[in-house]
């Protein structure tokens, strides 16, 4: 989901070198939830169990868009369509969006209070935990209660009280910040870093491991077929940038709930669904130049690829939320995702 909190900017610097460290959020969210009173925390697990639902929505509403781009993999097309229709793909991630700008409206005015509120002691122990250091975060235990929690409801908890020191300690800067790989999420590529981690207390997740694969795939590609991943890039450019300028957009609206003041709904909607065509445009692209590369492949290269990425038997058979399994949602017909109705 898109955070403007910045917690994935506060990952990223750590001088601790445990950003990716699958305790990172664990340690800060514990450190964060032991300085709030016990009312403060109970508003952010009021918020978790508000959130559930619309936090499922979201992760079952991906599962057309992955199903589409499958089929256009496949070559699974319906009569009358020529591919992937581009205008469905972003009216359908703008959907998308929209929810997860409702989400994130719903967590600032949330945080905002909780931080506007907070005494001098409070105040004084959050500084001492340093953004972007792990190390100056102490081991400290977990003042929740899990056993009366949904799994779903305690990882937002952790992930709202991470998110709000990271909020509160960082920057607007660090709100806008993003990785462009998260990004155009529909391809399995994030999985292939995080699936290794999941379950799995104190693992180190690969900082090099999308740069080293990468390169490796495209050195497997002939000339041309490379062409089509440098073209996307030069294409998507642009697309990019517009992320970047709306994001400080939205951010800066949200922020107006840190400083105690309230967000403007209506242009988080407009901005978020805004956010989403153009995160459904980048996904467009990739799918057609994936699925334009896959037809171009020799049975060679692709005996090759396999190897680049074997299977591990750890890995997830199936869809899961917060690494853990779910039954497979239903998906209705995507055909509309072709222009075909």
């Amino acid at each position: 989901m898109s955070d403007y909190f910045g917690f994935q900017y506060m990952r990223d610097i750590d001088s601790g070198d445990k950003g990716h460290n699958t305790s990172f959020l664990t340690k800060i969210a514990d450190n964060t939830l032991t300085i709030l009173s016990d009312s403060q925390r109970a508003q952010l697990v009021a918020l978790a169990r508000e959130q559930e639902a619309g936090i499922r929505q979201f992760a079952e509403k991906r599962f057309p868009l992955i199903h589409a781009f499958r089929r256009n993999l496949e070559g699974n097309i319906p009569a009358g369509s020529k591919g992937l229709d581009r205008d469905a793909v972003k009216r359908a991630s703008a959907d998308l969006y929209e929810l997860d700008g409702a989400l994130a409206y719903g967590r600032a005015k949330v945080m905002g209070r909780i931080l506007c509120e907070l005494n001098a002691p409070q105040r004084n122990a959050l500084a001492r935990l340093k953004f972007g250091d792990s190390r100056s975060w102490p081991e400290v235990g977990s003042p929740l209660d899990k056993r009366s929690m949904s799994h779903v409801n305690h990882v937002a908890v952790m992930t709202y009280a991470s998110e709000m020191f990271a909020w509160h300690a960082g920057s607007l800067d660090a709100d806008i910040y993003f990785c462009p790989e998260r990004h155009g999420m529909y391809f399995g590529g994030f999985g292939l870093k995080t699936a290794p981690a999941m379950g799995k207390p104190n693992f180190s997740i690969s900082t090099g491991l999308t740069a080293d694969r990468g390169e490796s795939f495209l050195s497997m590609l002939t000339g041309t077929q490379q062409k089509f991943i440098t073209d996307t890039v030069n294409e998507q450019r642009q697309l990019l940038h517009d992320i970047v300028r709306i994001r400080r957009e939205i951010a800066t609206q949200l922020r107006d709930f840190e400083r105690c003041g309230s967000a403007n709904w209506e242009k988080v909607r407009a901005l978020s669904r805004k956010y989403g065509e153009i995160d459904g445009e980048i996904s467009y692209l990739y799918a057609t130049t994936f699925a334009s590369i896959a037809k171009t492949l020799t049975n060679q290269q692709k005996a090759s690829l396999s190897r680049l990425r074997p299977s591990n038997p750890s890995d997830p058979k199936g869809p899961f939320l917060y690494s853990e399994p779910i039954p497979m949602p239903r998906i209705d017909n995507t055909d509309f995702l072709f222009g075909v109705r």
